[in-house]
């Protein structure tokens, strides 16, 4: 009798499993979807403090990259060490406004041309097409995406690298290149950490928020670097 009992609980019991698993991962993913969209309110209080104060036009070039490294590095430290807390998200949200503030010097730049505004809401569309197909794409790839994720890393710290380096060179033409390998780069950051939680590699929500955010943020400012650029040269 027990012979035949063991392979019903083997096959029951793992479905219940399965099941458990599957719901875990929806609600991670669901929740990482609202977070994401609550994280942009910040950002966007962000930037337009930002414009509006002008606070960023005080600092030099090279003393607003040293606050956004020091700044950027600490409030990433914070949100690892409180994710599993109920401090996690307010240290989210608060990294977002810092973010947000930090992006203000491009966009009032970007809003100082004839087509300044048009330029942001193009680049904010090409975000948000660029996220929908990433996302839609994770949900139809079957293979497991992780082993990508290191060389995805390589090139990211290759790109930080190639743009403190472009910070004396001052090269247009590395700057362009530079925002289109960020674009491409971090597109495939989003298919990565989306297709991570839904195959259950990545189990907070904080933490795959933070990095889908990442990768947003660096593919909106390539974006709008390039279209800034272009636009002044057509000008």
């Amino acid at each position: 009798m027990n012979q035949h009992i063991q392979p019903l609980q083997s096959v029951y019991g793992g479905n219940a499993a399965n099941e458990a698993s599957v719901v875990q991962r929806n609600r991670v993913l669901r929740n990482t979807y609202w977070l994401l969209a609550l994280s942009m309110v910040p950002t966007v209080f962000g930037a337009w403090l930002g414009v509006s104060t002008g606070i960023m036009s005080t600092m030099s070039p090279g003393v607003s990259m040293v606050v956004f490294l020091v700044g950027a590095f600490g409030l990433m430290f914070a949100i690892e060490k409180t994710k599993n807390s109920a401090a996690g998200v307010p240290v989210l949200l608060g990294f977002t406004f810092f973010m947000g503030l930090m992006l203000s010097r491009m966009v009032g730049a970007v809003l100082g041309l004839n087509n300044g505004g048009n330029l942001i809401m193009l680049a904010f569309a090409g975000t948000g097409t660029i996220f929908l197909g990433m996302a839609s794409l994770s949900t139809i790839i079957k293979r497991d995406l992780t082993s990508m994720g290191k060389w995805l890393f390589i090139g990211a710290i290759m790109l930080m690298v190639a743009g403190i380096a472009n910070f004396f060179i001052q090269s247009s033409a590395l700057m362009m290149t530079l925002s289109v390998a960020a674009i491409g780069i971090f597109s495939a950051f989003i298919l990565h950490d989306l297709k991570r939680v839904q195959d259950g590699h990545e189990t907070n929500y904080i933490t795959a928020t933070l990095g889908v955010y990442l990768s947003l943020y660096n593919v909106f400012q390539s974006l709008l670097a390039l279209l800034g650029m272009t636009s002044g040269r057509d000008e």
